[in-house]
């Protein structure tokens, strides 16, 4: 981590200015130490914003680890400051620790069903994309109507799903109803990332659970061929909801 930190240097942008263009050859990796950035993708000539950074957050690394163009455009909406990476600096360090992560995940991630839309090389990048994270007994992972920031792959244990009724007090006894678990190899908080729309439900650990854990930059550049298979599944999710509450709890938004 020191060679990092030594390594890295400071790069100040204005609002308005492009920090990469997609396209363009990769030079530096790029973490934000503060400011607001949005992320552009051009598709048949046009260009359509997919996410955005709010004083947080790292992005570059892709053109770097497979000496690819520039996947999209990252656009400065207000003054700010980023910690530069160079590529060759970064190649040296970060991608050898990435082909150990490579070696200790590949094959779990290419046994996950969801994923198989994926080609290859697009799993890879999604192994390098992904942390972990070790949650407690009774921890809570994500809270019912928390703005949704990660996607959750269970790695090991268990993982309780619940859903506060409406109407119910937060402190109320027995507001929350469990409407699902997970286990190894089941992904939980991709409904709020599809649909853009607070947290819908909450989840707890049951016993010592091991998660992967992706941002939701890297969701939205790395697993969208498998946003229907999630979409779909968001059906299944309404039946169960009528079953238990009588309604689907408005968790996507009415269709006109």
């Amino acid at each position: 981590m020191s060679q990092v930190l030594d390594a890295m240097f400071e790069k100040l942008v204005k609002e308005g200015e492009h920090v990469i263009d997609q396209g363009d050859d990769g030079d530096n990796f790029y973490v934000i130490d503060r400011g607001t950035f949005d992320i552009y993708v051009k598709c048949d000539g046009v260009g359509r914003c997919v996410g955005s950074y709010d004083n947080r957050g790292s992005f570059g690394e892709l053109a770097l680890m497979y000496n690819t163009p520039r996947a999209a455009t990252i656009t400065a909406t207000s003054p700010g400051a980023l910690w530069g990476l160079d590529r060759v600096t970064f190649r040296r360090i970060i991608v050898k620790n990435n082909a150990k992560k490579r070696k200790m995940y590949e094959s779990f991630i290419e046994s996950l069903p969801f994923l198989k839309s994926l080609e290859v090389s697009e799993r890879l990048k999604v192994v390098d994309v992904i942390g972990t994270k070790v949650y407690n007994d009774g921890e809570q992972i994500i809270a019912q109507g928390d703005l949704a920031d990660s996607f959750f792959i269970v790695e090991s244990g268990e993982v309780k799903i619940t859903m506060k009724r409406k109407g119910k007090s937060e402190v109320e006894e027995n507001g929350a109803v469990e409407i699902a678990r997970c286990f190894r190899g089941q992904y939980f908080g991709e409904l709020a990332l599809v649909t853009n729309k607070p947290r819908a439900a909450s989840a707890h650990a049951i016993g010592t659970v091991k998660c992967l854990a992706m941002d939701v930059q890297a969701f939205e550049r790395l697993l969208g061929p498998c946003m229907e298979i999630m979409k779909r599944n968001i059906a299944t999710y309404e039946e169960q909801l009528v079953a238990l509450f009588g309604t689907n709890m408005d968790i996507v938004e009415p269709t006109a």
